[in-house]
């Protein structure tokens, strides 16, 4: 039994499965909606985008067929999950150390990381505080995932460990969040945090996802008709797969992302490359499916796999590339599937970030949004390093070579 088939059991077992006159209405199991399944001659298809892009049976039509033929055979369906429950092989000796170590090991490589941010020169006046120590109690900050008040006790540990020589007010650091000028340096921070791990990550994938914030716009009632929600951020990011270590990314309030996520593909491959990792595989969503996307992972010696739009054809248009992944997607689809899954692993990058930091953007400030999603990221990089030295066993540096 695959995965596709163990999850449709598990639909199946809820007993949500709508019965209409020619056709099935099966849940969604991430969202409030429902999938169609009908049967069309001899084969049964589905509206998902699982079943639009392999053409072949999803989770939703095998639990309609499991739904007809197990239904009420309660015995028969708990001896299938028994046999049939996938199982992940996990270090869980490095886990464990990783988990309880983090919060001391965090401050250490946090502090090792700040040591490359200039200081500006003293001239005159009344002196400034420490850009290190600022950035390094603002990431501290959102890694406690406290307000800015409750956040003091951390400085005061940060402080006792020698960590930072001053404890600032806690005004202080909302304050340098507000700075244009921080943004780019927690971006450098974030490609030096991805270093360590060059040469595990040579598979890497792009997407993006949206953070809450505490404002509200009336974007959900124009675009959805429902409901004012909550202003959002959209973080567009590159991953590796193996290790959820984020080597690019690019945050913009919702409203300035209106073209979409294709553009910010070129800028996240980029940076990736150019930071010195050696690129072999990018996978990302029919999101980023164009001809210069394409081009540019194979200028750079890679292999692009993103999956093609209905109706778009082969014709190259003096891109040799895109005639070259055409054909590998239409007839080798399975192939072409095997190295696309990689990109579900963007979604469990996101997934470990709003799990662990939440999805909330306290700041009011644009500004200040903007860094403190970044800081998430930065902090992530981190506590995916932390893990790492455990599991893999590597000793970080984050110096560039």
């Amino acid at each position: 039994m695959d995965t596709r088939e163990f999850k449709g059991l598990q639909i199946a077992k809820q007993g949500k499965i709508k019965k209409l006159q020619n056709s099935w209405l099966v849940p969604s199991e991430s969202r409030f909606d429902f999938y169609s399944v009908k049967l069309v001659g001899d084969k049964k298809v589905c509206n998902c985008a699982d079943f639009d892009l392999r053409q072949q049976k999803c989770k939703h039509i095998w639990s309609v067929e499991l739904y007809q033929k197990r239904i009420g055979k309660k015995d028969e369906i708990e001896k299938i999950e028994k046999l049939a429950k996938p199982s992940a092989p996990q270090n869980w000796h490095a886990y464990n150390l990783a988990q309880t170590k983090e919060q001391e090991m965090f401050m250490e490589l946090l502090s090792d990381l700040c040591g490359d941010v200039e200081e500006a020169l003293y001239s005159f006046g009344r002196p400034k505080l420490s850009a290190r120590e600022m950035i390094f109690s603002s990431a501290l900050k959102v890694y406690s995932t406290f307000s800015l008040r409750r956040f003091i006790g951390d400085m005061q540990i940060a402080l006792d460990k020698g960590y930072i020589a001053h404890k600032c007010a806690f005004s202080s650091v909302s304050n340098y969040m507000m700075d244009e000028k921080l943004t780019p340096v927690i971006q450098h921070l974030i490609t030096l945090s991805a270093m360590p791990l060059k040469s595990v990550e040579t598979k890497f994938a792009i997407d993006s996802s949206g953070f809450r914030t505490t404002k509200f716009s009336e974007y959900c009632r124009e675009k959805h008709a429902v409901d004012v929600e909550h202003q959002w951020i959209k973080a567009h990011i590159c991953c590796g797969v193996k290790t959820n270590i984020i080597t690019a990314v690019e945050v913009g309030v919702g409203n300035n992302n209106k073209s979409g996520d294709s553009p910010q593909f070129i800028p996240l491959a980029k940076q990736t490359h150019d930071a010195g990792f050696n690129i072999q595989e990018m996978s990302a969503d029919k999101a980023y499916s164009g001809r210069d996307n394409l081009a540019y992972i194979d200028e750079i010696g890679a292999i692009p796999f993103i999956p093609f739009r209905k109706g778009t054809g082969g014709q190259p248009k003096g891109n040799h590339i895109w005639r070259k992944m055409f054909n590998y997607f239409a007839y080798n689809r399975e192939d072409f599937l095997q190295h696309y899954h990689q990109r579900s692993n963007v979604e469990s990058t996101f997934n470990m970030i709003k799990s662990k930091f939440t999805d909330l953007i306290r700041s009011r400030n644009e500004t200040a949004q903007l860094n403190e999603l970044l800081l998430k990221v930065l902090c992530h990089n981190i506590a995916v390093l932390i893990h790492e030295m455990y599991e893999l066993g590597i000793e970080p540096s984050f110096i560039p070579k």
